[in-house]
């Protein structure tokens, strides 16, 4: 399932990371890679502040769809 259909609180474990190449290599940079874990705080306006390896972190909608938990 989508990141953004993820309960808020509960670390998730990441299965798949989709999108571009563009995407993904920006999502990796962050840390949010395939087989790493990863726990959404909360979604405001559109944005989602997620934590991964002790950083919090505000990605777009869009971008945390492409994120399969």
């Amino acid at each position: 399932m989508p990141l953004t259909l993820a309960n808020p609180g509960v670390e998730q474990l990441i299965k798949k990371v989709g999108g571009k190449a563009e995407i993904r290599q920006f999502l990796e940079n962050l840390g949010i890679v395939q087989g790493g874990t990863i726990t959404m705080i909360s979604q405001l306006n559109g944005n989602v502040i997620v934590k991964v390896k002790e950083s919090r972190i505000a990605i777009s909608r869009e971008m945390a769809s492409k994120i399969l938990v």
